[in-house]
C-alpha cells in the first residue's frame, strides 16, 4: 500500500475545522437512540393492530434497519464517543443496544479497534475472517449478489451468520478476564427478559417483531454494509482506497446506511470524529486536491454499488 498517511491530509486541512468536529453531541447520540426504540415499538404496534402479512414483511424490513441502526450507534460508542465516563459509556450502550442483539460493546470492541489497526492486513480480524468466503468473493454478477441478498429473507443465511458471529464473538482476547461480577449486568438482563415474556406470554410476539427481523433483515442490511465498505471494485494501494465512503439517498440511508455511516472512509482517517459530524467532515476533506482526486465515494445503492461489483 502507498505510504501516504493521515498527516499528510493533515497538512491540507484547517486545523481549527478538524478539531471542532471531534466535539461529542451526547444528548443527539441519546435522541437517535430514543428515535430508533420509537420507530420499533410504534411498528410492533401498528402491525399487530393492523396484522397483514404485507405489513409484516414491511415491520420486519423496518424493525431490522433500526436493529442496524442501534448497532451503528453502538460502533460509535466502541470509540468512546458517546459518554465521556467510559463504564457508563459502555453500561448504557449495552442495556440500549447490544444485550437486544446478544452481543456486548466489549466483545465488539476488541475485535473492532484491531480492524483500525490493521486495516485489511491478515492482523484485520474482519478482512482476514472474510477472505475466501464466498459472500465476500468478487467479483460478482448483479444477480448473485441480490440472490445472496435476498437469501436472508429465509432466515437460513441468518442463523448461519448469527452462528458464524457467535463464533467470533465467543469471549474476550486472552489477555483480558472477565469477571463474574462484570457479567452480571448482562446475565440480569436477560434473567428479566425471560421472566418478563414468560409471565405476560409475550414470547410469540417476541419471536414474530424482534427474533425473525434479527435472523433475517438485520443480518441483511450488515451484509450489504460490509460489502459497501470494504469489497467490490476497490484498488487497496492507497490510504484513500482502502475503503468506500457511500451516499445514499433518504430512503436508502434509512434502511442501509443509518447514523452517516456511509461516511466510511471519513470514518477509518478520523474514528474520534463523532458520527453527526461525518459529513462535514467529508465536506473539509473535498477541498484537498488529494482527497477530492483519489477518494473512492460511491454515489446510490443501485446507481454506484450494483455497479462496482465487478460483474456484469
Amino acid at each position: 500500500m502507498n505510504t501516504f498517511t493521515v498527516k499528510d491530509l493533515n497538512k491540507d486541512l484547517d486545523t481549527k475545522a478538524l478539531r471542532a468536529l471531534f466535539k461529542m453531541d451526547t444528548v443527539r447520540h441519546i435522541a437517535d437512540m430514543l428515535f430508533n426504540w420509537v420507530v420499533i415499538i410504534g411498528t410492533i404496534v401498528i402491525c399487530t393492530k393492523f396484522y397483514s402479512p404485507a405489513l409484516y414483511v414491511f415491520a420486519v424490513l423496518v424493525i431490522g434497519a433500526r436493529m442496524h441502526a442501534l448497532a451503528i450507534l453502538m460502533h460509535d460508542a466502541t470509540h468512546f464517543r458517546f459518554l465521556k465516563k467510559k463504564k457508563l459509556n459502555d453500561l448504557v450502550t449495552n442495556f440500549v443496544s447490544m444485550y437486544h442483539l446478544f452481543s456486548s460493546i466489549e466483545q465488539y470492541r476488541q475485535n473492532h479497534l484491531r480492524h483500525h489497526q490493521h486495516l485489511n492486513t491478515e492482523d484485520d480480524p474482519d478482512w482476514f475472517v472474510k477472505l475466501g468466503r464466498s459472500a465476500f468473493t468478487f467479483p460478482k454478477t448483479k444477480i448473485e449478489f441480490l440472490l445472496r441478498v435476498l437469501s436472508y429473507l429465509t432466515l437460513v443465511q441468518g442463523i448461519l451468520d448469527a452462528l458464524w458471529f457467535l463464533k467470533r464473538f465467543a469471549g474476550p482476547a486472552k489477555e483480558e478476564k472477565t469477571s463474574f461480577k462484570d457479567k452480571l449486568p448482562r446475565l440480569g438482563y436477560y434473567a428479566v427478559l425471560v421472566t418478563v415474556l414468560t409471565v405476560f406470554g409475550g414470547w410469540k410476539l417476541y419471536l414474530m417483531y424482534w427474533i425473525v427481523p434479527y435472523l433475517s433483515t438485520f443480518f441483511m442490511y450488515q451484509y450489504i454494509r460490509s460489502v459497501s465498505e470494504h469489497f467490490g471494485e476497490l484498488e487497496y494501494d492507497h490510504l484513500l482506497t482502502s475503503t468506500r465512503t457511500f451516499k445514499f439517498n433518504l430512503i436508502e440511508r434509512f434502511f442501509l446506511a443509518p447514523h452517516n455511516v456511509g461516511y466510511h472512509l471519513e470514518h477509518h482517517l478520523y474514528p474520534g470524529v463523532p458520527y453527526y459530524n461525518l459529513p462535514k467532515l467529508h465536506a473539509l476533506l473535498m477541498q484537498t486536491d488529494t482527497y477530492n482526486s483519489k477518494a473512492h465515494v460511491t454515489v446510490g445503492f443501485w446507481s454506484g454499488l450494483m455497479n462496482e461489483l465487478g460483474g456484469k
